[in-house]
C-alpha cells in the first residue's frame, strides 16, 4: 500500500466545489451556457446568468476560456430576508473564514429590485458588519480589521426578498482582454464581438468580412476563435492574488489553454472602414493580439467592396442613427450594404443595428432576428443566411 501521494492526486483531494455562476447580457445567456458546458460542467441558465458547479480549476477554465460572460462569481450564498436581522444572521452564519483570510480587503457592492429591504446603502452595511463579526470570532480578533491584504469584491443582490451574495473572481470585466490599445467614439465590447461570431455560421475554412470594423474588434475575436485562442490568456484575475487559489492551478490551466491554441489555422479575415485613423487603430489592436500577419485592414467604403470568394460571413456592426441629423446618412449606409450584397449571394450577412426600419431600408426581410443589449441600448440582429457550402471530399 502506498505511503504517499502524488502531489495532483493530494490537491484534488483538497479542492473544493464551489457554486460559479457566469454573468451576461440580456439575450446572451444561451452563448454563455454553451461555452461553459463545452468546458465540461453542466449548468443552468437564469436571466443575466449562467449557474454551475465546479473547483478551483473551473474557476481558472472559466475566467480563461468564457468568450462572452461578464465576470465568473462564486456564489457564498443564497436565502430569504425580509429583515435586516434575518440578513445578518443569515449572512454570518456563512463559512466566511474559508474564503476571506483575516486581512482580506472586501468591499461590499449590493442591489436590491422589488423587495422588502430597498435601502441599498443599509442593505451593504449589514452585509459588511455580519462578515466582520464572523471573522473576528473564527479569526478570535477583537475590533476593526485592518483589511490591508488582497482583493476579494463581494456583492449583496437582493430581487424580490431573495438574497444572493456573491464573490467576484474576474476583477476586471471579461471583455478587457489586454489587446484593445485605440477604439472609436462607439466601441464595441469584446464580448459582445465574440457574441455576434458565435451566432453565425462561420467556420475557419471560410472568409469573414466586418465592413465597418472601426477598431478591429470583431475580426480579432473572429480570429481568435477561428484559432482556439482563448481570450483569457493575455490578462489576470483578481483571484489569482487569493491564497487559495494554487499558483500551480492557473499554470496547469494556462498551459492547457496554449495547448489547445492552433496557431497555423489559415484565416481570411478582412476588415474595412471608411476611416484611415480606424484602420490604423485596427492594426495596432491585431498587433496587441497577436494577429497582426493574420487580419486584412483597408480603408474602403462599403460600396467600393467586391469579390469572387464564395460563402463567406459578413458581421457588421454600423452605425445606428440615434442622432437625428445622422439618419440619412445611416440610410444610405444601409442601402450601399444591400446593393453590394445583393451581388454575393452564397454569403451570409449579420447586422446589428437598434434602428428600427432597417429592414424596410435594406429592403430585404430577415431569415431571422434577434433581440440583444448593447449596453444597456436595445438592439437587433437581423440574419441573412446564405446557403451551405458544398461539402469537401
Amino acid at each position: 500500500m502506498a505511503l504517499f501521494l502524488d502531489i495532483n492526486e493530494v490537491r484534488m483531494a483538497i479542492m473544493r466545489e464551489f457554486e460559479l455562476v457566469a454573468t451576461a447580457a440580456a439575450g446572451l445567456e444561451a452563448i454563455v451556457a454553451k461555452e461553459v458546458r463545452r468546458l465540461g460542467y453542466e449548468c443552468e441558465v437564469d436571466n443575466g446568468k449562467v449557474y454551475f458547479k465546479g473547483d478551483e480549476m473551473a474557476i481558472a477554465k472559466a475566467n480563461l476560456w468564457l468568450r462572452v460572460a461578464d465576470r465568473v462569481k462564486i456564489v457564498v450564498g443564497r436565502f430569504t430576508a425580509t429583515t435586516f436581522d434575518d440578513l445578518f444572521e443569515q449572512t454570518k452564519a456563512l463559512p466566511w473564514e474559508d474564503l476571506l483570510p483575516l486581512d482580506a480587503n472586501f468591499p461590499v457592492a449590493g442591489k436590491s429590485v422589488k423587495s422588502t429591504l430597498f435601502s441599498v446603502p443599509n442593505c451593504q452595511a449589514i452585509t459588511k458588519k455580519a462578515i466582520v463579526s464572523r471573522l473576528s470570532e473564527k479569526y478570535r480578533r477583537q475590533g476593526r480589521l485592518m483589511e490591508s491584504g488582497a482583493l476579494f469584491k463581494l456583492e449583496v443582490s437582493i430581487l424580490k426578498d431573495e438574497v444572493t451574495i456573491t464573490l467576484d473572481t474576474s476583477g476586471a470585466g471579461l471583455h478587457k482582454r489586454g489587446y484593445r490599445v485605440g477604439q472609436g467614439g462607439a466601441p464595441l465590447k469584446e464580448t459582445m464581438a465574440a457574441a455576434l461570431v458565435l451566432l453565425t455560421s462561420w467556420h475557419p475554412d471560410r472568409p469573414f468580412y466586418d465592413p465597418v470594423c472601426g477598431s478591429g474588434t470583431i475580426p480579432i475575436e473572429a480570429a481568435w476563435i477561428g484559432r482556439n485562442i482563448a481570450p483569457g490568456l493575455r490578462r489576470d484575475f483578481v483571484c489569482e492574488s487569493w491564497d487559495w487559489m494554487s499558483a500551480d492551478i492557473w499554470k496547469e490551466a494556462r498551459a492547457e489553454a496554449e495547448a489547445a491554441a492552433n496557431h497555423e489555422q489559415p484565416l481570411d479575415i478582412t476588415g474595412t472602414d471608411i476611416d484611415h485613423r480606424m484602420i490604423e487603430i485596427s492594426e495596432q489592436n491585431a498587433f496587441e493580439a497577436g494577429l497582426e500577419d493574420v487580419i486584412e485592414f483597408k480603408q474602403m467604403q462599403v460600396a467600393d467592396f467586391t469579390t469572387e470568394k464564395e460563402y463567406g460571413v459578413i458581421v457588421a456592426n454600423p452605425p445606428y442613427g440615434e442622432r437625428l441629423e445622422d439618419e440619412e446618412s445611416v440610410r444610405e449606409l444601409y442601402r450601399e450594404m444591400r446593393a453590394v450584397y445583393r451581388n454575393m449571394p452564397t454569403w451570409s450577412v449579420y447586422v446589428l443595428t437598434s434602428y428600427e426600419m432597417f429592414e424596410e431600408v435594406y429592403a430585404k426581410r430577415a431569415t431571422k432576428k434577434r433581440k440583444l443589449y448593447n449596453g444597456y441600448l436595445r438592439t437587433d440582429l437581423y440574419q441573412y443566411w446564405g446557403p451551405r457550402p458544398p461539402r469537401k471530399d
